[in-house]
């Protein structure tokens, strides 16, 4: 298992940045690496982030100003090769066919529920390592 894994938050609201971080805790599960955080609040981060490489799991917000998540989850699955696996925010369960257009792996409803959060973050990690191995 890899020592740590880096996983990019995408929110404008520094709040939700940190209620992710607080659901991940230092890891999301006892199989999966600790975890460090990247953390964006415009689209353009992202996209720099991305480009830097080295990230494994994507977190956008679905509701992020001026761009959501959605947006940006389509545009880095057209525009970065490899693109890392994306869970998606998003602010109702009713919501989730339009995390199925923009080609997230997953998605989790705001606001964030510990739980059910750590154990997408942590099927995301592990599918990751899979892919790797």
């Amino acid at each position: 298992m890899q020592a740590t894994a880096t996983v990019l938050v995408y929110s404008d609201d520094a709040n939700t940045r940190e209620q992710v971080r607080l659901a991940t805790g230092r890891r999301p599960a006892p199989d999966v690496p600790l975890v460090e955080f990247v953390e964006c609040a415009t689209p353009a981060a992202v996209l720099t982030e991305l480009d830097r490489g080295g990230i494994d799991v994507c977190v956008l917000d679905g509701e992020a100003v001026p761009m959501g998540g959605m947006g940006v989850c389509r545009q880095i699955k057209d525009e970065i090769y490899n693109c890392p696996p994306v869970l998606l925010l998003i602010g109702r369960p009713q919501d989730a066919w339009l995390a199925t257009w923009s080609r997230a792996e997953t998605a989790v409803t705001l606001p964030v529920e510990p739980v059910d959060f750590a154990n997408a973050l942590a099927s995301l990690l592990r599918r990751k390592a899979l892919a790797g191995a």
